[in-house]
């Protein structure tokens, strides 16, 4: 499967990223990292601002790639699953964006005190690795869309 097999299976339509939109998509990911390492914020809050960064970020890649997920389809999904084809992230790191992504909708509509300190942390790194990533591959694939942001 790619991309383009996806947009004509209907689940990705084109999409004409501007510098500006991936400087802020790339803001919003840097500033739920910071947030993310808050010490004041709950387990909970940590992981979804940790979450919110990876989203932030996949979508900030595929915007570059040329698509975007119509807001119709499991966009949440199909925008993490996209790193696979984007940035080139394995399997298992997708996996576990996953089970982080689970946690998260676990707190934040279901209960809270499930998310321990160390998985919000385990999620942050994960996260900042993943934004490094995306900025890196926008930097080497689509450098007219790199801004300064």
């Amino acid at each position: 499967m790619t991309l383009e097999a996806w947009r004509e299976a209907g689940l990705l339509v084109s999409h004409e990223a501007t510098p500006e939109e991936i400087a802020d998509l790339l803001a919003v990911a840097e500033t739920d990292l910071r947030d993310a390492a808050i010490a004041g914020l709950s387990p909970e809050r940590k992981l979804g601002c940790a979450y919110g960064a990876m989203l932030s970020a996949a979508r900030a890649a595929l915007h570059a790639a040329g698509h975007r997920v119509p807001k119709s389809t499991s966009h949440h999904h199909y925008t993490i699953q996209s790193l696979r084809y984007t940035v080139g992230l394995t399997p298992p790191i997708i996996l576990r964006i996953e089970a982080l992504q689970k946690k998260r909708n676990a707190a934040d509509y279901v209960r809270v005190g499930d998310v321990a300190d160390a998985l919000a942390e385990e999620a942050r790194a994960l996260a900042a690795g993943v934004v490094a990533r995306v900025r890196q591959w926008i930097v080497a694939n689509h450098p007219e869309l790199f801004g300064e942001g």
